[in-house]
Protein backbone atom coordinates (compact mmCIF):
# COMPACT_ATOMS: atom_id res chain seq x y z
CA UNK A 1 0.00 0.00 0.00
CA UNK A 2 1.26 3.00 -1.02
CA UNK A 3 1.83 5.99 1.08
CA UNK A 4 1.81 10.44 0.79
CA UNK A 5 5.32 10.93 0.33
CA UNK A 6 6.17 14.59 0.41
CA UNK A 7 10.12 14.63 -0.34
CA UNK A 8 10.07 15.80 -3.77
CA UNK A 9 7.67 18.89 -2.40
CA UNK A 10 8.45 21.65 -4.76
CA UNK A 11 9.49 20.06 -7.76
CA UNK A 12 7.68 21.89 -11.00
CA UNK A 13 5.68 19.56 -12.61
CA UNK A 14 7.00 18.22 -15.89
CA UNK A 15 5.79 19.78 -19.44
CA UNK A 16 4.82 16.89 -21.35
CA UNK A 17 2.14 16.41 -23.65
CA UNK A 18 -0.69 13.72 -23.96
CA UNK A 19 -3.01 12.49 -25.94
CA UNK A 20 -6.87 10.98 -25.58
CA UNK A 21 -8.35 8.98 -27.51
CA UNK A 22 -9.75 10.89 -30.12
CA UNK A 23 -6.49 12.78 -30.51
CA UNK A 24 -6.66 16.15 -28.86
CA UNK A 25 -3.30 17.14 -26.95
CA UNK A 26 -3.26 18.45 -23.58
CA UNK A 27 0.18 20.22 -22.50
CA UNK A 28 0.16 19.80 -18.78
CA UNK A 29 2.18 23.05 -18.24
CA UNK A 30 -1.23 24.36 -19.43
CA UNK A 31 -2.97 23.29 -16.55
CA UNK A 32 -1.49 25.85 -14.28
CA UNK A 33 -3.81 28.16 -12.25
CA UNK A 34 -5.96 25.02 -10.69
CA UNK A 35 -4.44 22.27 -8.26
CA UNK A 36 -3.53 19.53 -10.61
CA UNK A 37 -3.71 15.51 -9.72
CA UNK A 38 -1.96 13.19 -12.25
CA UNK A 39 -2.52 9.70 -12.19
CA UNK A 40 0.04 7.42 -14.47
CA UNK A 41 -1.69 3.66 -14.84
CA UNK A 42 -1.65 0.93 -17.31
CA UNK A 43 -4.11 -1.80 -18.14
CA UNK A 44 -1.69 -4.51 -17.01
CA UNK A 45 -1.01 -2.79 -13.43
CA UNK A 46 -4.00 -4.52 -11.19
CA UNK A 47 -3.31 -1.95 -8.43
CA UNK A 48 -4.12 0.62 -11.16
CA UNK A 49 -7.42 -0.86 -12.35
CA UNK A 50 -8.88 -0.93 -8.84
CA UNK A 51 -7.72 2.69 -7.92
CA UNK A 52 -9.45 3.94 -10.89
CA UNK A 53 -13.10 3.97 -10.12
CA UNK A 54 -11.81 5.74 -6.84
CA UNK A 55 -10.05 8.13 -8.73
CA UNK A 56 -12.98 8.80 -11.35
CA UNK A 57 -15.21 9.55 -7.70
CA UNK A 58 -12.55 11.80 -6.51
CA UNK A 59 -12.79 13.80 -9.84
CA UNK A 60 -16.75 14.25 -9.37
CA UNK A 61 -16.18 15.57 -5.73
CA UNK A 62 -13.23 17.98 -6.89
CA UNK A 63 -14.95 18.87 -10.33
CA UNK A 64 -14.51 22.71 -10.52
CA UNK A 65 -11.73 22.94 -7.75
CA UNK A 66 -9.13 20.07 -9.12
CA UNK A 67 -7.91 18.91 -12.43
CA UNK A 68 -7.77 14.94 -12.37
CA UNK A 69 -5.36 13.71 -15.17
CA UNK A 70 -5.21 9.99 -15.36
CA UNK A 71 -2.43 8.82 -17.89
CA UNK A 72 -2.30 5.59 -19.65
CA UNK A 73 1.53 4.29 -19.84
CA UNK A 74 0.30 1.20 -22.17
CA UNK A 75 2.83 0.71 -24.66
CA UNK A 76 -0.06 -0.31 -26.97
CA UNK A 77 -1.77 3.01 -26.36
CA UNK A 78 -5.44 3.70 -27.80
CA UNK A 79 -5.53 -0.40 -28.71
CA UNK A 80 -5.74 -1.77 -25.15
CA UNK A 81 -6.55 2.00 -23.71
CA UNK A 82 -9.83 2.40 -25.66
CA UNK A 83 -11.86 -0.69 -25.13
CA UNK A 84 -10.68 -0.71 -21.06
CA UNK A 85 -12.10 2.58 -21.04
CA UNK A 86 -15.62 1.55 -22.43
CA UNK A 87 -15.57 -1.06 -20.52
CA UNK A 88 -14.80 0.79 -17.51
CA UNK A 89 -17.82 3.19 -17.55
CA UNK A 90 -15.44 6.39 -15.97
CA UNK A 91 -17.77 9.08 -16.05
CA UNK A 92 -15.30 12.31 -15.18
CA UNK A 93 -11.87 10.59 -16.32
CA UNK A 94 -10.20 10.81 -19.75
CA UNK A 95 -8.59 8.49 -21.98
CA UNK A 96 -4.94 10.40 -21.37
CA UNK A 97 -2.28 8.48 -23.07
CA UNK A 98 1.71 8.89 -22.69
CA UNK A 99 2.46 5.58 -24.81
CA UNK A 100 6.50 5.99 -24.68
CA UNK A 101 5.94 6.95 -20.86
CA UNK A 102 7.48 10.06 -21.20
CA UNK A 103 5.62 11.43 -18.44
CA UNK A 104 6.55 8.60 -16.31
CA UNK A 105 10.54 8.51 -16.74
CA UNK A 106 9.98 12.63 -15.98
CA UNK A 107 8.42 12.06 -12.93
CA UNK A 108 11.46 9.14 -11.86
CA UNK A 109 8.81 6.22 -12.61
CA UNK A 110 8.78 2.78 -13.03
CA UNK A 111 6.56 1.82 -10.67
CA UNK A 112 2.63 1.95 -11.07
CA UNK A 113 0.38 3.30 -9.82
CA UNK A 114 1.91 6.92 -8.80
CA UNK A 115 -0.34 9.94 -8.30
CA UNK A 116 0.75 13.07 -7.64
CA UNK A 117 -0.76 16.42 -6.34
CA UNK A 118 0.86 19.56 -7.85
CA UNK A 119 -0.47 23.12 -6.47
CA UNK A 120 -1.78 26.09 -8.88
CA UNK A 121 1.94 26.98 -9.14
CA UNK A 122 2.61 23.56 -10.87
CA UNK A 123 4.87 22.66 -8.19
CA UNK A 124 4.67 19.25 -6.48
CA UNK A 125 3.09 18.96 -2.81
CA UNK A 126 3.09 15.35 -2.12
CA UNK A 127 3.12 11.87 -4.63
CA UNK A 128 1.80 8.35 -3.35
CA UNK A 129 3.25 5.33 -5.24
CA UNK A 130 1.73 1.32 -5.27
CA UNK A 131 -1.79 1.16 -4.51
CA UNK A 132 -3.83 3.80 -2.51
CA UNK A 133 -7.69 3.79 -0.94
CA UNK A 134 -8.33 7.12 -2.65
CA UNK A 135 -11.54 6.99 -0.99
CA UNK A 136 -10.06 7.46 2.48
CA UNK A 137 -10.01 10.29 5.03
CA UNK A 138 -6.54 10.31 4.36
CA UNK A 139 -6.78 10.80 0.82
CA UNK A 140 -9.53 13.66 1.06
CA UNK A 141 -7.45 15.48 3.95
CA UNK A 142 -4.58 15.77 2.11
CA UNK A 143 -6.31 16.56 -0.66
CA UNK A 144 -8.17 19.22 0.94
CA UNK A 145 -5.08 20.84 3.10
CA UNK A 146 -3.63 21.57 -0.61
CA UNK A 147 -7.41 23.10 -2.04
CA UNK A 148 -6.95 25.30 1.29
CA UNK A 149 -3.60 26.57 0.76
CA UNK A 150 -4.29 28.09 -2.86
Amino acid sequence: MGEIDRSQAGTLMPTATVRNLEGRELNLGALQGTPVLVNLWATWCAPCVKELPLIDALASEYDDRLHVITVSQDAKGAEVVGPFFAKGGYRYLESWMDAEANLGFALGGGSLPMTVLYDAAGREVWRVTGDFDWSSEEARAAIEQELRAD
